[in-house]
Parts: structure tokens; C-alpha cells; sequence
């Protein structure tokens, strides 16, 4: 199975749970080297101005609370580990089979899906292909997924200069 069968899911949680569960779920990834197959485990929030003691302040609410969206490709070991996520109460779905939910669907909830998965790591070589450093060359030293950025190491005047890059703007060399 490719990462590219990977669909969104709806995976219901205990209420106020949400933020564990990603958590939990992020950890037996991590621990069992599953990034192929739970690509992404996401909390839909949104800004919200509250008033308290004349004071505005902006807090994060969960648009769904009891609710958290995975981008997974759905095989029997993958369904297993979330289900079995303590604060999960099952995937949305009919019966015990999860529905994936669109693109579409997951954009109207106000989850960002339009950035690339990348398949660099530390030490490639890549060709920036927008910005300001355009058609430069450079060597990764540091990725950041979740802010979906790279540190890369750019000779410029004969130093090297480290920039931070967006995925989107930079491409592997072959």
C-alpha cells in the first residue's frame, strides 16, 4: 500500500479527549514506524475572541469537539491501532466499517490538505523553485513537519547561509 491511499477519517473521541488521542496516536506512530500508513492526525480548531473581565483575548475551540480527522491508509493493522487508541470510541462510519470523507470535506472544516507530503531528509540535496532564492541549490539540515518547513544550508558569497523554506518551495535533486 502507497501513501497515496491515503484517505481522510473521522475518528470519534471521548469529549476533551481530542488532544490526547492525537497525541497517543502520533506516539505508536512514532514508535512503530508507521508514517506510511498514519500520515496525519488533526484537532480542527478556529479563533475565537472571548470576553472576560473587560479583557478580549483569542482562544482556540474545537470546531468538533468529541471528534479528530486522520489522514491514514485504512489496512486492518492501522484501523486496529486507532481504534484501540485509549479516549477513541470508533470511527464514523455504518457498522464497523469507516467511510473515508473527501478533500472537499476536509477543507470545509478548516484543515489545511493543499501542502505536499515531502520525501526528503537530512543531507539531500534540493533545488529551490520559488521565492527569493530561486534556482538556488541547497543541503537540507533540519525538517520540520508540522510546521511543514525545511532549514536548508545555501551557499551564497561563499557562505553558507541557513534559510528556512516552505516545502512547497523547494524540490529534490535526482
Amino acid at each position: 500500500m502507497a501513501t497515496e491511499d491515503a484517505k481522510w477519517y473521522v475518528v470519534h473521541t471521548y469529549s476533551g479527549y481530542e488532544n490526547k488521542v492525537k497525541a497517543n496516536i502520533e506516539k505508536i506512530v512514532e514508535n512503530r514506524g508507521l508514517q506510511d500508513q498514519i500520515l496525519e492526525v488533526q484537532v480542527p480548531v478556529e479563533e475565537v475572541i472571548e470576553t472576560k473581565d473587560n479583557k478580549k483575548r483569542v482562544v482556540l475551540k474545537k470546531i468538533f469537539p468529541g471528534y479528530v480527522i486522520i489522514k491514514m491508509v485504512m489496512t486492518d493493522e492501522s484501523w486496529y491501532l486507532v481504534r484501540n487508541t485509549r479516549g477513541v470510541t470508533g470511527f464514523v462510519g455504518p457498522g464497523s466499517k469507516p467511510v473515508p470523507i473527501s478533500e472537499e470535506e476536509v477543507k470545509a472544516m478548516g484543515i489545511d490538505v493543499g501542502l505536499p507530503r515531502v520525501n526528503f531528509q537530512v543531507g539531500d540535496s534540493v533545488k529551490v523553485v520559488s521565492g527569493p532564492l530561486e534556482n538556488f541549490i541547497g543541503v537540507i539540515e533540519e525538517i520540520n513537519p508540522e510546521k511543514k518547513k525545511a532549514k536548508v544550508i545555501i551557499s551564497m558569497f561563499g557562505r553558507d547561509t541557513p534559510v528556512e523554506l516552505d516545502f512547497n518551495q523547494i524540490e529534490g535533486l535526482i
